[in-house]
């Protein structure tokens, strides 16, 4: 008897996108195994207050996101901490530091994508030793009493790390994803949206929005099973000014025109610049310029620009991951300002802002 030509084969050949999984532990076991202690959960809270008063103009003071683009190598991260907590002793009457915690890196394409997917830098993207890596290095850096910030990029990996921020960032590529939107509205902590790549604000206003409000959408619990998330909406985003591809956006009738856009929408006019990206034209070195320039704004009497963020390592510049040996303090990923300078524009930004008049701020809201 012929066989017919729809008989199948015995064996099937794999689909050649068949995904691979590889089990990790849930947020909830890596907290159990590395837990955030009484103290320093109570320190956390605190230094989220701060930050909100500042926000909401009962501190007068200027919130400065400061630190490495990205962490590669815990030493000199470590090391980095160890010198902000000394300065920020020193600036504390007039800046609140936070050091940068950053543990993902956004991708346009391909390339490594931070401590948290791959700690070995060597492409084995070993993320169960990452998250792991990442959450310990972060209470390394609450034990020096700092406050720490990051940028949430995968909403799964952010309950690994959210019980230990004080203010967390949305870059601009993902400012627009519902996904992120949904997820900040379920955070008890400070988070600012930035603007969209073109340098417009009006996907930021409308992000704070949707994070201010209430939502029920997918989601995995603290046991790492998928579930229903009951939001109750964030209050305390703010916009983050960080240029387009027009060119930068920190001057005074930027941070103007931004500020009416936020009124527009209904929103607090509250504003942070990030001196890095486009506003600096990716050059780090130009990073304090930035600076100083929002901190005559603030001496001009504009207390509506609440913070801004400053890319920094020990060292200038970055290097190609790749090209061993590497050198000890110096950015894989974006060009940092060392810390020398870094240091210098704390100390003198604070002796400048010290001649302001104090007056008791105004509510902003």
């Amino acid at each position: 008897m012929q066989s017919s030509s729809l008989a199948l084969p015995l064996t099937q050949p794999q689909a050649a996108n068949t995904a691979v999984s590889h089990r990790l532990p849930s947020p909830h076991l890596l907290k159990q195994q590395m837990p955030l202690s009484t103290a320093l959960a109570h320190q956390v809270e605190q230094h989220r207050q701060a930050v909100r008063a500042i926000l909401e103009g009962r501190d007068a003071r200027l919130l400065v996101i400061v630190g490495p683009c990205s962490i590669h190598d815990p030493r000199s991260a470590l090391e980095y901490a160890d010198r902000l907590a000394a300065l920020s002793e020193e600036v504390s009457d007039q800046l609140l530091l936070v050091m940068r915690a950053y543990v993902e890196k956004p991708r346009t394409t391909v390339g490594w994508k931070g401590l948290t997917y791959d700690p070995h830098l060597d492409g084995s993207d070993d993320m169960h030793a990452g998250i792991a890596l990442s959450r310990g290095l972060m209470l390394g850096m609450l034990e020096r009493g700092l406050p720490i910030a990051t940028e949430l990029l995968q909403p799964m990996a952010a309950g690994y790390f959210d019980d230990l921020l004080s203010w967390a960032a949305i870059g601009a590529r993902t400012t627009e994803s519902q996904i992120h939107r949904e997820m900040v509205s379920g955070l008890a902590l400070p988070v600012g949206f930035k603007n969209g790549t073109d340098g417009g604000v009006a996907i930021a206003c409308d992000a704070m929005r949707s994070a201010a409000h209430a939502h029920r959408h997918f989601g995995m619990d603290t046991q790492g099973f998928p579930a229903i998330i009951e939001t109750l909406g964030n209050p305390d985003t703010h916009l983050v000014l960080r240029g387009g591809h027009q060119g930068p956006n920190y001057d005074q009738a930027s941070v103007a025109q931004a500020r009416q856009g936020l009124l527009k929408a209904g929103l607090a006019p509250r504003i942070m610049v990030d001196c890095s990206h486009a506003n600096s034209a990716k050059d780090p070195l130009r990073q304090p310029a930035v600076f100083e320039d929002v901190v005559r704004q603030r001496l001009d009497g504009d207390r509506l620009i609440i913070g801004m963020m400053l890319e920094g390592h020990l060292f200038d510049g970055c290097q190609t991951l790749g090209k061993a040996p590497l050198k000890y303090g110096v950015s894989i990923t974006d060009g940092c300002l060392g810390w020398d300078a870094t240091e210098r524009l704390m100390r003198q930004s604070a002796t400048a802002l010290r001649d302001i008049p104090q007056e008791k701020p105004a509510a902003i809201g």
